[in-house]
């Protein structure tokens, strides 16, 4: 059974187990520093949660594009952004790392890394067979991501590929095949923390009980500090729900976990309140289950969520935004000169700050 602890008496075990560290290295003679300085990070991001002060960006679990990732962590943490989601790979974490460097921000600024598991979507690339493709354009067309090219035929930029399935779901000749890059956590989770991540996202997105909770076993086996349980409503009915999280978080301490209530994954890129009633309803069945954790929202999110989702008496924690926060910047993202032009960085800022201060001022109302 879960230990019942309120958030206050949780910040109170935070610090305790900061003292206790500190302690303990000094007594053998080690270092402290790194480890104490992991451990106050983690207590100024439950005081950012806490606050309704954490804005998410998901730049993508799949998006391998280290680029992009650095512009896009440069811009929005300029504009207050202060939670990254990065594709589980040590070279994006790097990335994300440059981009804190270019703002010239580390202070609350926190890095997270999904990992997936068989059948997310997340973790899948598309692959174009050539023996079937007529080459008719439409994929490049729809690709939100701009991951598909044309040259003597259309082929998948890899590291671009976000996992949307858009192409495979609009292929007329069905030429699109989605195909899993599941790695064995034993490979990429030390070389991850060994970069100094402050959390790991895990997409519990499968109807295979067993394969599920080995994986989060796992997980917690290599990681100490804040997990993130991301979960939507598309494989199991509510009840399943409820127990699957209610198991995973029965080895966890109070409120060092966060519940990423998904709704409809990459589907936010437009600002209406469509996308997000699955994200809203989902948050809300945690929210109702009172659950020692965090509720972080986030699939079809945009400015209407916070919204939608304080009409509907639901009051997440953060809000995490993915295909809408990368859309509006697009234009500045594609610039190969932006990190090179402060005053197109600025534009952009100015842009991005508009998302964060909405969603955190309303979720703050």
């Amino acid at each position: 059974m879960t230990l019942q602890l309120n958030k206050k008496e949780v910040s109170e075990w935070f610090k305790v187990r900061i003292s206790k560290v500190c302690v303990q290295q000094c007594t053998v003679g080690s270092n402290p520093t790194l480890s104490v300085f992991t451990i106050q990070k983690e207590v100024m991001l439950k005081d950012l949660l806490d606050n309704k002060e954490c804005f998410k960006l998901v730049c993508g679990a799949g998006n391998e594009d280290a680029e992009e990732v650095e512009k896009l962590v440069t811009i929005y943490s300029l504009a207050g952004c202060n939670f990254f989601d990065l594709c589980a790979k040590p070279e994006i974490v790097d990335a994300a790392k440059r981009g804190l460097e270019r703002a010239g921000i580390k202070e609350n600024r926190y890095l997270c890394v999904s990992v997936g598991i068989d059948g997310d979507p997340h973790i899948t690339k598309a692959i174009i067979d050539q023996n079937k493709c007529v080459k008719c354009g439409k994929c490049k067309l729809i690709c939100p991501h701009d991951a598909i090219i044309e040259l003597d035929k259309y082929k998948v930029k890899k590291e671009r590929c976000i996992g949307c399935m858009q192409c495979a779901n609009n292929c007329p000749k069905q030429a699109i095949e989605m195909v899993s890059q599941l790695k064995d956590y034993k490979e990429v989770l030390p070389k991850l923390i060994e970069k100094g991540i402050d959390c790991i996202e895990f997409h519990a997105i499968s109807t295979d009980e067993k394969d599920v909770m080995d994986k989060w076993l796992q997980i917690n086996d290599f990681f100490d500090g804040m997990l993130c349980i991301s979960i939507d409503r598309s494989e199991l009915g509510d009840k399943k729900l409820k127990e699957r999280v209610q198991k995973m978080l029965s080895i966890r301490k109070p409120y060092t976990t966060i519940i990423q209530a998904d709704g409809i994954a990459m589907s936010g890129s437009d600002d209406k309140y469509g996308t997000t009633l699955q994200a809203v309803a989902t948050a809300q069945l945690f929210q109702n289950a009172n659950f020692p954790a965090y509720i972080m929202m986030s699939g079809g999110t945009n400015t209407k969520s916070i919204e939608l989702a304080h009409l509907c008496g639901v009051k997440p924690d953060c809000l995490a935004v993915g295909s809408y926060a990368r859309k509006i910047v697009k234009e500045y993202l594609t610039n190969d000169n932006l990190l090179n032009d402060q005053n197109l960085i600025n534009e952009a800022v100015k842009i991005a700050k508009d998302l964060v201060d909405t969603i955190v001022g309303k979720n703050n109302d």
